[in-house]
C-alpha cells in the first residue's frame, strides 16, 4: 500500500479526501497540531496522525519519510473571519509558511515522495464573464495575490525532481459544510436568497469529483502543472439558488434578492468573494484524461441532497 501525507486533512475537503484515498487502497497520514510528537501508528482505517507546527517550522520527519505522495491543503479559511490586516496576513502566511515547511523538510531529509499535489483556488482569476484558463496571470487583488504567493511557495518542490500539481479549486459543493450549507440555511425557512443581482457566475465542483481529481493527479505521472478544479458547466448565483430551492421545497419558497450593499455591510471586504463572477474552464484537466461524474448542477444537487 502506498501512503499519502495530507496537510489540512481535518477540514471539509481533507476529511472527504482522507476517506476516499483509504477506500481506494491507500494509507493516509494527516498532519495535525493537535497530536503529541513522537511515534505514530495506523488505526484500523489505515489512517494515522502526525505532529507538525507551522509557526515553529517543525514537521514529523518519520511521517514524511513514510509518504509516497503529499497533498497540501492547509490554510486559514478565507471566509472564516473579517479581513482585518492581521487576518489577511494569517490567510497568506498559513499557506506560504506551511508550503515552505513541506518543501524544506523534503529538501533536507531523505524521502521517497514522488509528487506533491497542492491546493490553490480560482481566486487567482480576475472577475469577468470571459472563460478563464490556466495560463492567465493572477488578478491584482488580495485573493489574486494570495493565490499567486500560495502557488509560488510550492515551486521549490520542482527543484527536488519531484512532480508538482496545483489544483485551482472552485466552489466546493458538499453535504458536510462549505458553500452549500450557506445556500441551504435560508431555504429551511422558505427563503431562496439570491445574492446581489444573481448574475455572477459560479464555477463549482462536487466534492466527489474533487477527491477523484486529487487521486487522478496522484496516479497519473504525466499530470503536472496547474489545472482548474471546476465542473464543465458553471452557473450563475440565481440559477443555483432557484434550482436548489425547487429541489428542496418544490414551489413553496420565496425568492429574495439580498442587495450588494447589505452583503458589504455584513461581510465587509469578504463580500468581494460572494459577488465576484468567474467563469473558469476545465478543458485542460479533461484533455489530460479526467472525466467528471457531476457535470451539471442539477445532478450534483440531486446527489448531495439525497446522501
Amino acid at each position: 500500500m502506498q501512503t499519502v501525507l495530507i496537510s489540512g486533512g481535518t477540514g471539509m475537503v481533507g476529511g472527504a479526501l482522507r476517506k476516499y484515498l483509504v477506500s481506494n487502497g491507500y494509507k493516509v497520514i494527516v498532519l495535525s497540531r493537535q497530536v503529541t510528537a513522537g511515534k505514530f501508528s495506523f488505526d484500523n482505517s489505515n489512517t494515522a496522525f502526525a505532529k507538525w507546527d507551522v509557526k515553529k517550522q517543525e514537521l514529523d520527519i518519520a511521517a514524511l519519510q513514510q509518504a509516497d505522495y503529499i497533498v497540501h491543503l492547509a490554510g486559514a479559511g478565507v471566509m472564516d473571519k473579517k479581513w482585518t490586516a492581521d487576518y489577511k496576513r494569517e490567510i497568506i502566511d498559513s499557506r506560504v509558511e506551511s508550503a515552505k515547511l513541506i518543501a524544506d523538510t523534503l529538501k533536507n531529509n531523505a524521502n521517497k515522495v514522488k509528487k506533491v499535489i497542492s491546493a490553490s483556488a480560482i481566486g487567482w482569476y480576475k472577475p469577468g464573464e470571459n472563460m478563464h484558463t490556466e495560463d492567465e496571470p493572477a488578478d491584482d487583488s488580495f485573493l489574486g495575490d494570495t493565490c499567486r504567493l500560495w502557488e509560488e511557495s510550492m515551486n521549490p518542490v520542482m527543484q527536488l525532481n519531484k512532480g508538482l500539481v496545483k489544483l485551482r479549486i472552485g466552489i466546493v459543493l458538499s453535504k458536510d459544510g462549505g458553500a452549500l450549507k450557506e445556500f441551504i440555511t435560508p431555504l429551511r425557512f422558505g427563503v431562496a436568497a439570491i445574492l446581489g443581482n444573481g448574475k455572477q457566475m459560479l464555477s463549482w465542483i462536487h466534492i466527489d469529483d474533487l477527491c477523484r481529481m486529487f487521486l487522478f493527479a496522484i496516479e497519473n505521472e504525466s499530470v503536472n502543472g496547474v489545472y482548474n478544479a471546476v465542473a464543465p458547466q458553471p452557473v450563475n448565483n440565481k440559477t443555483l439558488t432557484l434550482t436548489l430551492a425547487k429541489k428542496m421545497r418544490r414551489w413553496f419558497y420565496i425568492p429574495l434578492y439580498v442587495p450588494a450593499f447589505i452583503l458589504k455591510l455584513v461581510l465587509g471586504n469578504r463580500s468581494i468573494e460572494i459577488l465576484k463572477s468567474a467563469t473558469v474552464s476545465c478543458k485542460k484537466i479533461m484533455a489530460a484524461g479526467f472525466s467528471f461524474q457531476f457535470k451539471k448542477i442539477e445532478t450534483a444537487l440531486d446527489n448531495l441532497l439525497n446522501k
